[in-house]
């Protein structure tokens, strides 16, 4: 290769980085920038459940006495679950801290209201159910405690 050629090679190399600068430059110094502010507010929800004895929601209910259960047989107790935090939960219960720690196998909780929802405000009735199977044998008096929960 010549060195004309080779020179008219780099000539050509630098013609052409010299135009895309020029293109880059030209670009740039047509681009128009807008600013545009925004604002709004985030919206949390923060459950929060509240379980009566009554159906106005007016006492706070912290202890269910199920009085004698004989073996084989089921008894009830209403309460009443009010929504008073924000957004809609879901509800659901368990049941734990059984004593004697056998009693979980004889005994159970179960409610009607599991996974139903209550809205912001909203309030229901729920049957818990105690059911004592008829296999019992050897308790003569429990507790427990029954975890009644609102997620959301």
């Amino acid at each position: 290769m010549k060195h004309s050629q080779r020179i008219s090679k780099i000539f050509a190399i630098s013609l052409a980085i010299v135009a895309l600068a020029l293109t880059v430059t030209t670009m740039a110094a047509i681009t128009i920038n807008k600013d545009v502010t925004s604002s709004g507010t985030i919206i949390t929800t923060s459950p929060n459940l509240g379980v009566y004895s009554n159906s106005a929601c007016t006492t706070t209910l912290s202890t269910i006495s199920w009085g004698s259960v004989a073996a084989g047989t089921s008894t009830t107790q209403t309460v009443y679950v009010k929504n008073t935090g924000t957004g809609t939960m879901t509800l659901s219960l368990a049941s734990s801290n059984w004593s004697p720690s056998g009693a979980s196998t004889y005994l159970t909780v179960t409610w009607d209201k599991q996974g139903s929802t209550l809205t912001t405000g909203q309030s229901s009735a729920a049957i818990l159910t105690l059911t004592a199977s008829a296999s019992t044998t050897g308790i003569t008096s429990f507790s427990n405690t029954i975890t009644l929960s609102g997620t959301g």
